[in-house]
């Protein structure tokens, strides 16, 4: 989990040439008020500016700096995850880039590019797109998930659920690939060559040799004989080969996958059985309560009807997962069964091998007792050995260019089973299927807190269905703004708790840039502070808005920002 602690700036945008720090953990809820232009949305800029080198607003990088000052813009953020301590500093006129690690600063001998892609993938784990999908929500310069392009969705949710990593194989698997179809290429001709210098081989020393007598013949066929059966040994060694690749093929990714599968429905059914506890919990709340223990208000026996309604609905949907879920275990059990066979019978076709190989072995040291024979019938052990050395030489060759090819072709086989899988419609794809019930499902829950009654379906290729309770049918584009914003909450509280359940980007800071000050209503904006107040104190929620009289009260702190002498400052 990513833990911001502090935000320190000076001369970005309308701040002066003092620092003006905002500390992200002092309370769990913040509200920022100011006038327009007063600087209380200078913040996003500046924690932009620190992780990403690039302001949150559609403005260039240079129009950050203070235009009285025009020098020493300087962006500090300081954040933790786990044990580890960071703080980046970012300057512009002059430029500087600098991360520190547990007080010491990170080598800076690389470009700046790849010191940038050293804090994106490995120390924050996420990119600036992610970053305002999760942490920010707001009116302005900011573009919601339901208005991105398919591609740039899919970005975000591979993100959250950390498989971006297969496309980086996949990379490398079509590298590696071009170079073995290269080095069978040449192969091949290898072979074809040393099949041509051995079949002239064989052919000069049958026209030395002076072949004669009935034993020799015999020899000979038996030779003759003992190849062939080595021939269609080897032939049966490469079907049994190709039997077990076809057997092996996705073996250890099935296995894996169906285990990872076993474990992450094992999560699920305890998800679930915890939920069910939550839900019971509020049912037992509503039940046994007539005020409100934060605001002291009643509790209307309408309201109490609602909520226990509510939650025997949302009881009896999750026991039919529960049960869904117990049925699927039912199934991944068969599944493991029958990739085990798969392994016995693998087991079972190596021993037919290693049993032909011994069988091989026996044949061709026949035949060497042969060849020594007739070379003693003949009684030449001058020109005509030194061929046959020069014939076994060239076999020898040859075969050890065929074992080369048939490695190459199993590897290449492999590699393009493995390429395959690693496609957006491969493991990535079904990675998402798992997820996506989950996500829909998360969407919906926050929509109803919102009261915004709709079903929200995200399918495999991130388009959207929303239907009403009249199973209407609408797209995002649909809804008014007020509706819009509903589900762009949804979808942003949604994120932060895909990234808590997967530990990929989780984070405590959660920035709202004056969500409160647009279509909701009033309604909208209670259910909205039901949501945060219900985020935890691992959550630390900034609230942005120049519309404090709806809002005064509702926070643990507040923070004002005014304008002096055309300096922004914060009090």
């Amino acid at each position: 989990m990513i833990v911001f602690k502090t935000l320190k700036y000076k001369n970005l945008l309308s701040s002066g040439n003092t620092w003006t720090t905002i500390d992200f953990t002092d309370t769990k809820s913040t509200l920022v008020l100011g006038h327009n232009g007063a600087g209380k949305s200078t913040m996003l800029d500046g924690i932009s500016l620190a992780l990403f080198g690039k302001p949150h607003r559609s403005i260039s990088k240079g129009q950050l700096v203070n235009s009285i000052n025009k020098k020493d813009c300087i962006v500090e953020v300081e954040f933790s995850i786990g044990q580890t301590d960071f703080r980046v500093v970012r300057g512009i006129k002059p430029t500087k880039f600098e991360i520190y690690k547990d007080g010491g600063m990170i080598n800076q001998s690389s470009h700046a590019r790849d010191y940038q892609r050293i804090l994106e993938q490995n120390i924050l784990k996420l990119n600036h797109k992610s970053f305002h999908q999760i942490v920010v929500l707001g009116s302005s310069s900011f573009v919601p998930f339901m208005q991105l392009s398919s591609a740039h969705r899919r970005e975000v949710i591979e993100d959250l659920l950390d498989i971006g990593v297969f496309s980086k194989m996949n990379g490398l698997v079509k590298e590696k690939n071009s170079e073995l179809k290269e080095n069978i290429r040449e192969t091949t001709y290898q072979i074809d060559l040393y099949q041509e210098k051995i079949d002239l081989q064989k052919k000069y020393i049958r026209e030395v040799e002076n072949l004669s007598g009935e034993q020799i013949s015999d020899s000979e066929e038996q030779v003759d004989m003992s190849r062939e059966t080595i021939r269609q040994l080897q032939e049966e060694n490469e079907s049994i080969g190709l039997e077990i690749e076809s057997l092996s093929d996705g073996l250890s990714d099935g296995l894996s996958t169906t285990n990872n599968n076993k474990t992450s429905l094992l999560h699920f059914q305890a998800t679930i059985t915890q939920q069910i506890s939550t839900v019971v919990a509020e049912a037992q709340f509503f039940d046994t309560n007539d005020n409100c223990p934060t605001c002291e208000q009643g509790i209307t026996e309408d309201l109490k009807g609602q909520k226990l309604k509510k939650a025997k609905s949302r009881a009896v949907e999750l026991k039919k997962g529960l049960t869904k879920a117990n049925s699927e275990a039912r199934t991944i059990e068969d599944r493991l069964n029958v990739l085990n066979e798969k392994v016995q019978i693998i087991a079972s076709k190596t021993n037919d091998t290693n049993a032909n190989n011994r069988e091989i072995a026996r044949l061709q040291s026949h035949i060497k007792d042969l060849q020594d024979k007739m070379e003693a019938i003949r009684g030449k052990d001058g020109d005509i050995s030194k061929e046959r050395n020069n014939l076994v030489d060239l076999q020898e060759e040859r075969e050890t260019a065929f074992e080369t090819r048939l490695t190459d072709n199993e590897t290449l086989a492999y590699n393009i089973a493995m390429s395959e899988m690693l496609k957006d419609t491969g493991i990535k794809t079904k990675i998402i299927k798992q997820y996506l019930p989950v996500i829909n499902n998360l969407v919906n829950k926050y929509l109803q807190i919102l009261d915004f009654f709709v079903h929200f379906n995200l399918d495999e290729n991130f388009s959207e269905t929303i239907r009403s309770r009249h199973r209407d049918t609408f797209s995002y584009d649909s809804f008014s703004e007020g509706e819009k914003q509903r589900i762009d909450l949804a979808l942003l509280f949604t994120w932060r708790m895909i990234a808590k359940m997967k530990n990929s980007i989780s984070t405590n800071l959660l920035i709202l840039d004056e969500t409160f000050d647009s279509s909701l209503d009033h309604d909208g904006v209670d259910n909205l502070m039901k949501i945060i107040y219900s985020l935890g104190d691992e959550t630390n929620v900034f609230v942005i808005s120049h519309k404090g009289e709806i809002l005064d009260g509702k926070f643990d702190k507040k923070l004002t920002f005014f304008k002096d002498k055309n300096f922004s400052k914060m009090k």
